[in-house]
Protein backbone atom coordinates (compact mmCIF):
# COMPACT_ATOMS: atom_id res chain seq x y z
CA UNK A 1 0.00 0.00 0.00
CA UNK A 2 1.40 3.40 -0.97
CA UNK A 3 0.67 6.41 1.20
CA UNK A 4 0.53 9.62 -0.77
CA UNK A 5 1.99 12.68 0.96
CA UNK A 6 0.58 14.99 -1.70
CA UNK A 7 2.71 17.46 -3.50
CA UNK A 8 2.26 21.00 -2.31
CA UNK A 9 -0.34 22.56 -0.02
CA UNK A 10 -2.39 25.55 -1.10
CA UNK A 11 -0.93 28.74 0.27
CA UNK A 12 -3.25 31.35 1.73
CA UNK A 13 -2.16 34.97 1.49
CA UNK A 14 -3.15 37.67 3.97
CA UNK A 15 -1.69 40.84 5.47
CA UNK A 16 -1.45 39.56 9.06
CA UNK A 17 2.33 39.16 8.94
CA UNK A 18 2.24 35.67 10.45
CA UNK A 19 3.92 32.74 8.75
CA UNK A 20 6.09 34.81 6.44
CA UNK A 21 7.60 32.81 3.59
CA UNK A 22 11.30 33.41 3.02
CA UNK A 23 11.42 31.79 -0.43
CA UNK A 24 8.39 33.49 -1.99
CA UNK A 25 9.53 32.64 -5.51
CA UNK A 26 9.16 29.01 -4.54
CA UNK A 27 5.43 29.54 -4.05
CA UNK A 28 5.11 30.50 -7.72
CA UNK A 29 7.12 27.45 -8.71
CA UNK A 30 4.95 25.10 -6.62
CA UNK A 31 1.84 26.55 -8.27
CA UNK A 32 3.43 25.93 -11.67
CA UNK A 33 4.20 22.34 -10.66
CA UNK A 34 0.56 21.85 -9.71
CA UNK A 35 -0.93 23.46 -12.81
CA UNK A 36 1.50 22.08 -15.42
CA UNK A 37 0.88 18.42 -14.76
CA UNK A 38 4.57 17.66 -14.20
CA UNK A 39 3.79 16.26 -10.75
CA UNK A 40 1.38 13.66 -12.07
CA UNK A 41 3.67 12.87 -15.00
CA UNK A 42 6.72 12.26 -12.83
CA UNK A 43 4.68 10.25 -10.33
CA UNK A 44 3.56 7.96 -13.10
CA UNK A 45 6.97 7.78 -14.78
CA UNK A 46 8.78 6.88 -11.56
CA UNK A 47 6.13 4.59 -10.08
CA UNK A 48 8.07 1.41 -11.04
CA UNK A 49 10.82 2.47 -8.61
CA UNK A 50 8.53 3.30 -5.71
CA UNK A 51 8.75 0.82 -2.84
CA UNK A 52 5.44 -0.86 -1.86
CA UNK A 53 5.20 0.87 1.54
CA UNK A 54 6.96 4.10 0.61
CA UNK A 55 5.60 7.29 2.09
CA UNK A 56 7.41 9.65 -0.27
CA UNK A 57 6.56 9.90 -3.93
CA UNK A 58 9.71 9.69 -6.11
CA UNK A 59 8.29 12.36 -8.44
CA UNK A 60 7.88 14.80 -5.56
CA UNK A 61 11.39 14.07 -4.32
CA UNK A 62 12.85 15.00 -7.72
CA UNK A 63 10.66 18.10 -7.95
CA UNK A 64 11.73 19.11 -4.44
CA UNK A 65 15.37 18.80 -5.52
CA UNK A 66 14.67 20.99 -8.56
CA UNK A 67 12.87 23.54 -6.37
CA UNK A 68 15.82 23.57 -3.99
CA UNK A 69 18.17 24.39 -6.87
CA UNK A 70 15.77 26.94 -8.38
CA UNK A 71 15.51 28.81 -5.08
CA UNK A 72 19.27 29.12 -4.70
CA UNK A 73 20.46 25.78 -3.36
CA UNK A 74 23.78 24.38 -4.50
CA UNK A 75 23.81 20.93 -2.94
CA UNK A 76 21.36 18.11 -2.27
CA UNK A 77 21.56 18.99 1.43
CA UNK A 78 20.20 22.47 0.65
CA UNK A 79 16.77 20.85 0.41
CA UNK A 80 16.67 21.58 4.15
CA UNK A 81 15.47 25.07 3.24
CA UNK A 82 12.30 23.55 1.80
CA UNK A 83 11.92 21.16 4.72
CA UNK A 84 11.83 24.18 7.06
CA UNK A 85 8.71 25.56 5.32
CA UNK A 86 6.15 22.72 5.32
CA UNK A 87 3.28 25.17 4.85
CA UNK A 88 4.66 25.89 1.36
CA UNK A 89 6.50 22.72 0.33
CA UNK A 90 4.59 20.07 2.26
CA UNK A 91 6.36 17.03 3.65
CA UNK A 92 9.90 16.87 2.24
CA UNK A 93 11.85 13.62 2.30
CA UNK A 94 14.89 13.21 4.55
CA UNK A 95 18.41 13.33 3.12
CA UNK A 96 18.88 9.54 3.46
CA UNK A 97 15.60 8.90 1.61
CA UNK A 98 16.69 11.23 -1.18
CA UNK A 99 20.09 9.54 -1.40
CA UNK A 100 18.51 6.08 -1.62
CA UNK A 101 16.17 7.22 -4.41
CA UNK A 102 19.01 8.80 -6.39
CA UNK A 103 21.08 5.64 -6.02
CA UNK A 104 18.21 3.45 -7.24
CA UNK A 105 17.37 5.74 -10.17
CA UNK A 106 21.00 5.99 -11.26
CA UNK A 107 21.77 2.28 -11.11
CA UNK A 108 18.60 0.47 -12.19
CA UNK A 109 17.92 1.10 -15.89
CA UNK A 110 18.92 4.79 -15.96
CA UNK A 111 17.95 5.07 -19.64
CA UNK A 112 14.40 4.04 -18.78
CA UNK A 113 14.31 6.52 -15.89
CA UNK A 114 15.51 9.37 -18.13
CA UNK A 115 13.01 8.42 -20.83
CA UNK A 116 10.19 8.57 -18.28
CA UNK A 117 11.36 11.94 -16.95
CA UNK A 118 11.68 13.35 -20.49
CA UNK A 119 8.20 12.08 -21.39
CA UNK A 120 6.73 13.74 -18.29
CA UNK A 121 8.54 17.00 -19.08
CA UNK A 122 7.35 16.98 -22.70
CA UNK A 123 3.74 16.33 -21.65
CA UNK A 124 3.87 19.14 -19.07
CA UNK A 125 5.41 21.53 -21.61
CA UNK A 126 2.73 20.69 -24.18
CA UNK A 127 0.01 21.21 -21.56
CA UNK A 128 1.40 24.61 -20.56
CA UNK A 129 1.71 25.76 -24.18
CA UNK A 130 -1.84 24.58 -24.88
CA UNK A 131 -3.09 26.58 -21.89
CA UNK A 132 -1.21 29.66 -23.11
CA UNK A 133 -3.18 29.67 -26.37
CA UNK A 134 -2.19 32.60 -28.57
CA UNK A 135 0.45 33.66 -26.03
CA UNK A 136 2.33 30.40 -26.57
CA UNK A 137 5.73 30.76 -28.23
CA UNK A 138 4.62 27.93 -30.50
CA UNK A 139 1.44 29.68 -31.64
CA UNK A 140 1.37 29.98 -35.41
CA UNK A 141 4.62 28.09 -35.93
CA UNK A 142 4.47 25.65 -38.79
CA UNK A 143 6.82 22.68 -38.79
CA UNK A 144 6.78 22.63 -42.58
CA UNK A 145 7.73 26.30 -42.70
CA UNK A 146 10.66 25.68 -40.34
CA UNK A 147 11.89 22.75 -42.44
CA UNK A 148 11.63 24.86 -45.60
CA UNK A 149 13.65 27.67 -44.00
CA UNK A 150 16.30 25.22 -42.79
CA UNK A 151 16.58 23.71 -46.28
CA UNK A 152 16.87 27.21 -47.77
CA UNK A 153 19.69 28.10 -45.38
CA UNK A 154 21.51 24.85 -46.17
CA UNK A 155 21.19 25.45 -49.93
CA UNK A 156 22.37 29.04 -49.59
CA UNK A 157 25.40 27.91 -47.61
CA UNK A 158 26.36 25.29 -50.22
Amino acid sequence: MNYFTGFYPSVRVDAAGDGVVSLAGGVILTEMVKSSGIAAGLSEALSPWRKPFAIHNPGKILIDLALSLATGGDFVSDIDRLRNQPEVYGHVASDPTISRLLKVLSTVKPAKVLAGINTARAAARAHVWAQAGEDSPLHGVSTENRLFRIQSVIRAAA
